[in-house]
């Protein structure tokens, strides 16, 4: 039996809250090096399908398989130690911590430090920001270097799958901007990404395959480009002026 050509391959996936079916049968696949993006509207089900994904909301259905094994069940630590990392929406920073020892917190599994210390430097380049301000408080910082933070944290962890949950979520548009083009740089690094984003449009624009999510179930999917100018999604996502365009 050949191995699946995913790196993450998800299959009749159901996850209910009390008597609610917040994903109904969601089949979902991931490539190695690919930036995948799951679009739709708030509440449709895609924060709970990456919550479902990383273990911190129990599977009622259905099967997730990661490198080629199932990670149902699977505790969220030991999926970070297998390189499977999310930045949540809300950014899940340390606001009492310096950003230097939020940085370190993502380092929790490793025992390499010199390896760790390369790699905090390695992030300081990719967002030079955080490099100007290591001895703040995270709390102090804006929402756009607040996200910047979460991602680098994520990427000392040294993920092979980072999960991004609504990075663009109350930034202003120069910020999300900039946000975008480091997931962009990031994904250039050869890090695979799952990226979940209500703004369609950029999540699209940057995203090798797309799916669209609406109440709880795929309702498309595809290469990003081709759901970039789908009727459907122009309508729904891109507003009626993009729709008319």
């Amino acid at each position: 039996m050949s191995a699946s050509p995913w790196l993450l391959d998800i299959r009749g996936l159901d996850v209910a809250y009390g008597g609610i079916r917040a994903v109904q049968g969601l089949n979902l696949q991931v490539g190695k090096g690919e930036l995948v993006c799951l679009i739709g509207a708030n509440g449709a089900g895609k924060s709970t399908t990456l919550r479902a994904i990383c273990g911190l909301v129990p599977v009622a259905a259905g099967q997730v398989d990661y490198q080629g094994q199932s990670i149902v069940g699977v505790p969220s630590h030991q999926l970070v130690r297998r390189g499977l990392v999310m930045v949540p929406e809300g950014r899940g920073i340390f606001g009492q911590l310096t950003i230097e020892e939020n940085l370190s917190m993502g380092a929790y599994t490793r025992r390499d430090d010199a390896q760790v210390r390369q790699d905090v430097e390695r992030v300081y380049t990719l967002f030079p920001r955080l490099a100007e301000r290591k001895k703040q408080s995270a709390g102090t910082l804006s929402g756009g270097e607040q996200q910047m933070l979460a991602m680098g944290r994520a990427m000392i962890s040294r993920p092979e799958l980072l999960l991004l949950d609504e990075p663009s979520m109350g930034l202003a548009p120069i910020m999300v901007e900039r946000i975008f083009g480091l997931i962009q740089d990031i994904a250039k690094e050869g890090v695979t990404i799952l990226l979940i984003e209500q703004n369609a449009r950029l999540a699209l624009e940057l995203g090798d395959r797309g799916y669209v999510m609406e109440s709880g179930r795929i309702i498309l999917e595809g290469p990003a480009s081709r759901l970039l100018h789908d009727p459907k999604v122009r309508a729904a996502y891109l507003g009626e002026e993009d729709f008319a365009a």
